[in-house]
């Protein structure tokens, strides 16, 4: 459906209803790294939920209005990213991303955050992009401060995740700071 090669070793695909027991397992093995920092882990205890995420990605990308893609690496699935929306009225779209914790440290989400960039610049033809990580997830922080954006601001508590109460940090990238 949509492929992009990064390099020999990495690419992005839509996530595909055959992609669901993948999905669950990658979740599954990295619950507790994941769950630290996201709610999702919590909510997917089966493959069928996986199956309904990726349903209701595919819906969203058929109402224009953002996706998600798998990051393979060496032919494994080994996170996810996406848009989380495309607020087409701003021209603004909201990129999230994890990994599975044995693909940590590889530079993969920064790789993939790259091509989702360009392609919200360059094809969608959107003015901003926004990362918003919670303030001490500092493996996700770096990816925007790596990639230029400019940190905007913070909300505290924005999220409660387990029984931990997060801040989130807000990061901005413009079009015309892309380089």
């Amino acid at each position: 459906m949509y492929k992009v090669e990064i390099d020999k070793d990495l690419y992005l695909a839509i996530l595909e209803p055959r992609h669901a027991q993948e999905l669950f397992q990658l979740i599954d093995s990295s619950r507790d790294h994941i769950s630290k920092w996201l709610t999702f882990p919590n909510k997917t205890n089966s493959v069928e939920d996986s199956l309904a995420f990726i349903k209701k990605s595919l819906r969203r990308l058929s109402d224009n209005n953002g996706y998600w893609a798998g990051i393979w690496y060496k032919g494994q699935l080994a996170g996810s990213i996406g848009f989380l929306y495309i607020d087409w009225g701003a021209r603004k779209t909201e990129i999230g991303y994890w990994l599975g914790d044995e693909y940590l440290g590889k530079g993969l989400a920064t790789q993939a955050a790259k091509v989702f960039i360009n392609h919200s610049f360059k094809e969608l033809d959107l003015r901003k992009v926004e990362i918003n990580v919670a303030s001490e997830n500092v493996t996700s922080r770096a990816i925007p401060e790596r990639l230029g954006f400019t940190k905007e601001g913070s909300i505290r508590n924005y999220e409660k995740v387990n029984s931990n109460y997060h801040d989130r940090i807000i990061y901005g990238l413009l079009k015309d700071e892309w380089k």
